[in-house]
C-alpha cells in the first residue's frame, strides 16, 4: 500500500468517524505492520493540505477530526437551520474553568472559589459529559473529586489541557468593566494551584 492510498484511506475514515480518529484507531484498520510515526507523519502531512481550505483537519482529545472553519459556522448555522450549541451560563463556565485548572477538585473546593454553592451546577456539567468524577479524596467523608473530561476537549476544541489559556490571557478575555471583579475570583483560581 503506497503513501498516496493510506492518505486517502486516512481522509475517509475521518469524514466518517463521529469522534477524533485516533492513531491507533488507524493503524488497527489500515494493517498492524503500519508504525504510529508513519500514520502520524501522514496526518501531518494531510493537515498541511488541508491549509487554505475551507475544511481542515485538527488534532482533539488525543486524535484528529475533519471539520469546517469557523469562519463558516453562520452559513452553515442558516444551511442547516440548527441552532448554536447550547450555551453553558456564566456560573457554569465559571465552575468548569476553576474544575479544568485545579482538578481533581471537591465540590466544597470549588465552592470555597466560588462562595456559592454549585450541586446544580456540577449535576448540569456531569449530564453534558463535560466534567467526571474522578474517585474520592482521601480526607474525612471521603468527598468525591471532579475533573474534565474528552468531551470537555471537544466542546472547547482543546488537543490537551496545556492549551488552556495561561491566567494573563484568562483575564484578558474579561470585559474591561469588570476585570477587577474577576480578579479577584480568577487570582484564587490560578493561586494555591497544588491539586
Amino acid at each position: 500500500m503506497d503513501t498516496r492510498e493510506m492518505k486517502g484511506i486516512i481522509e475517509t475514515l475521518l469524514f466518517v468517524s463521529e469522534k477524533p480518529l485516533t492513531i491507533e484507531r488507524v493503524v488497527e484498520v489500515i494493517n498492524k505492520a503500519v508504525g504510529r510515526d508513519v500514520i502520524r507523519s501522514l496526518f501531518n502531512e494531510l493537515i498541511m493540505e488541508y491549509r487554505g481550505c475551507a475544511l481542515q483537519i485538527r488534532e482533539v482529545a488525543e486524535g484528529y477530526q475533519l471539520c469546517t472553519r469557523s469562519e463558516y459556522s453562520e452559513w452553515i448555522k442558516d444551511f442547516l437551520k440548527i441552532e448554536r450549541r447550547s450555551k453553558l451560563s456564566r456560573a457554569s463556565l465559571e465552575t468548569l474553568a476553576i474544575i479544568a485548572y485545579k482538578q481533581p477538585i471537591t465540590r466544597m473546593e470549588v465552592e470555597d472559589i466560588r462562595k456559592v454553592e454549585i450541586s446544580g451546577i456540577l449535576k448540569g456539567l456531569l449530564e453534558k459529559r463535560l466534567i467526571r468524577i474522578m474517585g474520592r479524596k482521601k480526607v474525612l467523608g471521603r468527598p468525591m473529586m471532579y475533573g474534565t473530561t474528552r468531551e470537555f476537549l471537544e466542546y472547547f476544541g482543546l488537543k490537551e489541557l496545556s492549551d488552556l489559556p495561561q491566567r494573563e490571557e484568562f483575564l484578558s478575555m474579561y470585559d474591561k468593566g469588570s476585570a477587577k471583579k474577576e480578579e479577584e475570583k480568577e487570582a484564587e483560581l490560578f493561586d494555591n494551584n497544588s491539586h
